[in-house]
């Protein structure tokens, strides 16, 4: 065996075993290596700066590459702004549809900021409703000005509840839902999330693993084992709800594809 050059190799000691043929020498050698080559740290560390691999999907002056109303959405700032107004309140949900590609296995960060009463998401692996324009059916991200559903997944015009903030649940071939542990409470992970200011989000999504993390805290994680109804491929889009005037701004989208 060739060893590294940082490698020492040193004889503790021989052992002689006799038979009534042969003497056989075994030694027992200890390799000590610098650090560099074997040391692990013992646990896990804070991943910072892992922006290796994740490509900006909005310029930050344009809607290229996007589609959705233009009563409802625009760009502001170097921010995409979606916007109900007094004069133009919703009858149903509405998106932002992103047509640069469809998220399969992927990972998304962005930051958003939400009015207190406003009602958005964000939808990944999803797919447009036929003759209802700019609507979407899939996976959601959930984003609410008052905390109510912030960081949950719920399925826009499908199964619904996916997972509240705080649990881990599993999601069974009879479209059942069941928690099987959780990452927090649900009041308490509101202390994560930022009222009328800028909040982190990351979504990671691998195979039928959904996970949901606001201001690195994870929020939620769903486990899709509904072989019939879950999508593993789809359109990525952002949300503005029906209810009173609403605004939400969604700036430094960026994704990674895997």
């Amino acid at each position: 065996m060739n060893y590294p050059n940082s490698l020492k190799l040193y004889n503790i000691y021989d052992y002689e075993i006799n038979n009534s043929q042969n003497v056989f020498f075994i030694s027992l050698f200890v390799i000590l290596g610098s650090n560099s080559c074997f040391a692990q740290d013992p646990f896990p560390k804070p991943l910072v700066g892992d922006e290796g691999g994740f490509v900006s999907i909005f310029d930050g002056e344009t809607l290229t590459d996007w589609e959705g109303d233009s009563l409802y959405w625009r760009v502001e700032n170097g921010t995409i702004v979606g916007e109900v107004t007094p004069e133009t309140i919703l009858e149903r949900n509405t998106f932002l549809i992103w047509r640069g590609g469809t998220t399969g296995d992927f990972e998304l960060k962005l930051e958003y900021k939400v009015s207190d009463q406003g009602n958005s998401g964000i939808n990944y692996r999803s797919f447009e409703v036929a003759g209802v324009p700019f609507a979407l059916k899939g996976y959601q991200c959930d984003i609410d000005g008052q905390g109510e559903w912030t960081g949950q997944n719920y399925e826009e015009r499908g199964r619904q509840f996916l997972a509240l903030r705080g649990e881990i649940a599993k999601v069974d071939n009879q479209q059942k839902v069941f928690e099987i542990g959780t990452v927090g409470d649900k009041t308490a992970l509101l202390k994560f999330i930022k009222k009328d200011d800028w909040n982190e989000c990351h979504i990671i999504v691998r195979g039928n693993t959904l996970i949901h993390i606001i201001n690195n805290q994870i929020m939620s994680v769903v486990i899709d084992d509904d072989t019939l109804n879950r999508k593993n491929d789809g359109l990525l889009g952002m949300q503005v709800h029906v209810g009173p005037p609403m605004k939400i701004e969604y700036r430094n989208i960026r994704m990674k594809k895997f």
